[in-house]
């Protein structure tokens, strides 16, 4: 994958270590040196609050930890943007909330992000743009504050009412 392609934070590979995950992309596809990858993965690991766990298996790792692993292997990549399908599904509510906080730092550091997802109160706080679709196509292209505040189409209301009820 290229610089310019873009990149999606899929599942950890099991037979990996955490630090075997991240630098395996690099390494094997953009041909960089093990060496300067190796201290890159530490670093984005230890980003990702999973210094201490470099060289645990991800297969062995909790659902939240394997995401996040998973994030680090995309972002030690230098993608121009991530995209997540529904990054928290399956996750207990204290995962939830470390794979977001994860999210959270990346968009802090000016990653752009496309991310599918229920999860309308970290929408809110990290969003710039939120598109609503249904049926194979967009109901409505806002900013955060234009949704939140006051949603053009009905069916936007509707489900946001249902959402934050």
């Amino acid at each position: 994958m290229t610089k310019s392609e873009g990149s999606s934070a899929a599942a950890a590979f099991p037979h990996l270590s955490a630090l075997g995950n991240v630098m395996e992309g690099p390494v094997r596809v953009q041909r960089r040196s093990r060496q300067q990858v190796r201290a890159e993965a530490v670093e984005i690991l230890q980003r990702m609050g999973l210094g201490d766990r470099a060289d645990a298996y991800a297969g062995q790792l909790p659902g939240g930890q394997r995401q996040r692993v998973a994030v680090a292997r995309a972002v030690v990549m230098t993608p121009l943007f991530l995209s997540f399908d529904e990054p928290t599904s399956a996750l207990d509510p204290e995962l939830v909330g470390e794979v977001l906080r994860v999210m959270s730092d990346l968009a802090r550091d000016g990653i752009t992000m496309l991310v599918v997802t229920h999860e309308i109160t970290f929408v809110r706080q990290v969003a710039d743009r939120i598109v609503f679709m249904a049926d194979a196509g967009i109901v409505e292209e806002v900013t955060v504050e234009q949704v939140m505040g006051a949603p053009r189409e009905p069916r936007t209301r509707q489900l946001l009412q249902r959402v934050l009820a």
